[in-house]
């Protein structure tokens, strides 16, 4: 494809991947595709082929049907976005007199209503608007049966997906804003119909589902080009001359052989008036503006998710807005008092069911650590209570450490006094002996130790020899105060 648009990446609660679904008739396609670093990868790939039709079996069946093709294929993403089957769809158009833009929604309502053959009530109807080569406004409205998305909606969500965009495959294939869109006819051959696109001017002069241009011979499944170059043209002629002539090419997508085969029966009845046909075989390297595989097929869930994921959004969304049960409470008042108390009633709801529910959050998540730890505080009990029973038989202010320091501190540094023997009984008596060089020193040892704190009562008890002395003295260690001795 020749198509160039330079996008930038989604916002960041936008997904980094995406599933993409494609539903025609019975047949479901689907791949997976993440966004990495500017680029976009196919994680997975499956065709597969529902024996359910979601619009009128069991939605649990189908969507039970549809999670086991997702097992299969080892499809575990849940986010989606569908492309629809053209033939659901109904389509009106109108141009726009020259308006205000605040009537300009106004006319359009009435148009729509104008346009289709039903209740307007009956369809999600999306409309997209666009400007023609001499400057007026034209509208394209597509509807689609409420009841049809609303089944289709219950099918994904029994099949445990998410989705996030109901669209049409082949405005994902040929988008009408591309630049490179402008005066495409575009045909898309399906399971059992050809679906046909008009674009030109940023929009879709032309959508139609073909019905009836295949033939079952045989067992084989027979395109009629005749058929598809006829309905073709009718749908030009319909056109607006001035969008008429400014279709100049005709593309065709689909598998390869089907593909080929109705480029080859149609071409000799467009060329010659100027139009140029050509199959579209794959996708140009920039389709999307970020790289993608060279692999990839071209298919309208891989464009649909492709583009999602870059970005951009479908001109026709038919899954409507979520809105919040706040929204859906205040719009239930109509007139200002009541929507003024009926919001200050549910202000004040929500604020009295956040704090109970805070609070509930906060016991459960109390209890939950009580319940890692209650194991070792335990533990923890049972040897305080240990403690508290041994504790008359140790003591844990290391005395014997404090004694021994005391002394140290009270002997010189440079050994004329040093210890040999250091008796110490019941934590408070000491009795030391050793040698001195003279009575000098030993005389200054003793009085530094009287000075320290907690050191009472010392005595010399016994001194022999001159050089070196031998003594012995002892004292009392304890509160109190320094000794007075």
């Amino acid at each position: 494809m020749n198509n160039v648009l330079k996008m930038n990446f989604a916002k960041r609660n936008d997904p980094a991947s995406l599933l993409g679904l494609a539903l025609d008739g019975g047949r479901l396609d689907g791949v997976v595709l993440r966004r990495e670093n500017g680029s976009l990868q196919i994680a997975q790939t499956f065709t597969a082929t529902l024996s359910l039709d979601p619009l009128t079996n069991d939605v649990e069946l189908v969507g039970r049907e549809i999670l086991n093709h997702l097992e299969a294929a080892g499809v575990r993403e849940r986010r989606c976005v569908v492309a629809v089957p053209l033939k659901w769809a109904l389509t009106a158009y109108a141009k726009l007199p020259e308006l205000p833009e605040a009537d300009a929604e106004g006319f359009l309502q009435i148009e729509a209503e104008r346009g289709f053959p039903c209740d307007i009530a009956t369809l999600r109807v999306s409309t997209a608007r666009y400007k023609g080569p001499s400057g007026e406004q034209h509208a394209a409205f597509v509807g689609i049966p409420r009841a049809h998305l609303d089944r289709l909606e219950q099918v994904l969500r029994a099949a445990k997906l998410k989705p996030r965009s109901f669209a049409l495959g082949i405005c994902a294939l040929q988008p009408p804003v591309v630049e490179t869109s402008h005066g495409v006819l575009a045909l898309v051959v399906g399971e059992n119909s050809v679906d046909l696109q008009v674009t030109c001017g940023g929009g879709v002069a032309a959508l139609r589902s073909l019905e009836g241009v295949f033939e079952v011979e045989s067992g084989e499944r027979i395109l009629h080009g005749d058929l598809v170059a006829r309905e073709a043209r009718i749908t030009l002629g319909q056109l607006p001359a001035e969008l008429r002539d400014q279709v100049k090419r005709i593309r065709i997508f689909g598998t390869r052989d089907s593909a080929r085969q109705l480029a080859a029966e149609i071409r000799s009845r467009f060329e010659p008036g100027g139009l140029i046909v050509e199959v579209v075989s794959g996708y140009s390297p920039q389709e999307f503006g970020v790289t993608i595989p060279r692999e990839a097929g071209v298919s309208p869930a891989f464009s649909l998710a492709a583009w999602q994921l870059v970005g951009r959004k479908d001109p026709f969304e038919f899954l409507p807005p979520k809105i919040s049960a706040w929204k859906q409470l205040t719009t239930q008042y109509s007139s200002g008092k009541l929507r003024t108390v009926g919001a200050v009633a549910a202000a004040l709801a929500v604020i009295i069911g956040g704090a109970f529910a805070f609070q509930q959050w906060q016991l459960i998540r109390l209890n939950y650590k009580w319940t890692k730890m209650a194991s070792t505080v335990h533990e923890l009990q049972d040897v305080q209570q240990q403690v508290r029973q041994y504790r008359p038989w140790f003591d844990d202010s290391f005395r014997c450490l404090t004694i021994l320091r005391q002394l140290t501190m009270a002997f010189p540094e440079d050994g004329t006094v040093t210890a040999k023997t250091l008796e110490i009984r019941d934590m408070n008596t000491v009795t030391c002996s050793g040698t001195a060089r003279d009575n000098a020193a030993l005389l200054r040892t003793l009085s530094l130790l009287r000075a320290a704190d907690d050191v009472h009562d010392v005595k010399l008890d016994q001194i022999r020899g001159k050089t070196p002395m031998q003594f012995t003295f002892d004292f009392r260690y304890g509160e109190g105060g320094p000794s007075e001795n």
